[in-house]
């Protein structure tokens, strides 16, 4: 029996395949717990408008990212910490203090773990932190960190 798979199924197929299963296996287990759907003329129409659908829906999300990008470059955010002597910081500048800083600045929300500082800043002045917005589009912003009086 032919069958398009709602969900991925381990070692049978992933979501929106269309596969030959064993008749018994697509009715009592595919089916039966919505898996899977007959392959008919009908459903296979389906599925194709969903597949179009979700293309449109992952060219937006490409677009609004490259907005965000050039948003994000003409940005610049200052965080304020202490530090001693030499412009060393007492602590680090986490991406989650970077992340706040522009929302409450900007009213940009990006999610802390988007941001790929492998360790926090230790240093006052300037620091280049490179954003990653989707698998195809990545911004860098400027983080100024300056001493708190």
């Amino acid at each position: 029996m032919k069958v398009i798979f709602l969900q991925d199924v381990k070692g049978k197929g992933k979501k929106g395949e269309v596969k030959n299963v064993a008749d018994g296996y697509a009715n009592n287990f595919l089916i039966k717990n919505g898996l899977a759907v007959e392959a008919t003329a009908g459903n296979k129409k389906t599925l194709e408008a969903q597949k179009r659908k979700e293309a449109e829906i992952a060219k937006q999300e490409l677009e609004e990212a490259k907005k965000l990008k050039e948003v994000l470059e003409s940005l610049e955010v200052e965080i304020k910490t202490k530090a001693g002597e030499g412009g060393r910081l007492f602590g680090s500048v986490t991406t989650k203090q970077i992340a706040e800083e522009l929302k409450k600045t900007h009213d940009i929300k990006i999610d802390k773990r988007k941001m790929e500082l492998p360790e926090g800043i230790r240093a006052l002045g300037y620091t280049n932190v490179p954003v990653k917005l989707h698998n195809e589009v990545f911004a860098t912003l400027k983080v100024h960190v300056t001493e708190e009086k």
